[in-house]
């Protein structure tokens, strides 16, 4: 356990972080399951809103930005693939 002052708050604000950044992964993995299970307009109108939310993980550092970049492409391809039919 952290015996100094700064190095308490330290791991106070790192469990803070961690449950916030828990939290944000969660509802967009639950967002990208939605979309994956939606078809046709209905899915190209959530899509702009999950790459947004893909994108701010990606700027908060919580996954990678290839990782968000991969992500993106492949919603995109089976979105217009289906919308294509």
């Amino acid at each position: 356990m952290a015996n100094h002052k700064a190095t308490k708050k330290d791991a106070r604000q790192a469990a803070k972080r961690r449950d916030r950044n828990r939290y944000y992964g969660k509802t967009t993995r639950n967002a990208i399951r939605d979309l994956r299970a939606t078809t046709g307009e209905e899915a190209s109108g959530k899509l702009s809103s999950v790459e947004s939310m893909i994108d701010k993980l990606a700027k908060r550092g919580v996954i990678h930005r290839n990782k968000a970049a991969n992500l993106k492409s492949k919603l995109a391809k089976k979105i217009n693939a289906e919308t294509a039919k």
